[in-house]
């Protein structure tokens, strides 16, 4: 299984916005078109389209600019189309966002939420690492890595 990490584009964003969730996983996440919108409004989003063996899989959206606070990054977004979940594609394009955040001369900090009652994805952020911080003022955890 080869994942990538691709640009949003003219040939793909259709097709990721048409990934979707089942009901019991949708209300976690907001949709792949909000999520390519409001990266068209905030030049320093990252929606990235994730690839698995060349076919659009997942998607992911993280700011790539430090946020507010200077060296902290944050992942808004990650979704895995249904038919692809538990496939390890998910872990695999993180740890390539991870990677790409990392690289960032002045990376110290990467958070990520997501709402608390979220079980799949509690345990999914803290196999790779995020540790809960608690919750902010949209009623969402907080986890984080600290670099």
């Amino acid at each position: 299984m080869h994942v990538t990490l691709e640009s949003v584009t003219i040939d793909n964003f259709e097709v990721l916005m048409d990934m979707e969730l089942p009901p019991e996983q949708a209300r976690y996440l907001a949709s792949n078109a909000y999520s390519i919108a409001q990266a068209h409004y905030y030049a320093d989003w990252r929606p990235r389209a994730i690839y698995c063996d060349g076919i659009p899989a997942r998607f992911a959206l993280y700011d790539v600019t430090g946020n507010d606070e200077p060296g902290h990054y944050a992942i808004y977004r990650l979704m895995v189309d249904y038919p692809r979940q538990n496939q390890g594609i998910g872990r695999r394009a993180m740890a390539l966002i991870l990677s790409e955040i990392r690289a960032c001369a002045d990376a110290r900090r990467i958070t990520i939420c997501y709402k608390p009652e979220n079980a799949t994805a509690r345990r999914f952020y803290a196999s790779l690492g995020f540790a809960e911080t608690g919750i902010d003022a949209l009623g969402e955890m907080v986890a984080e890595i600290v670099l």
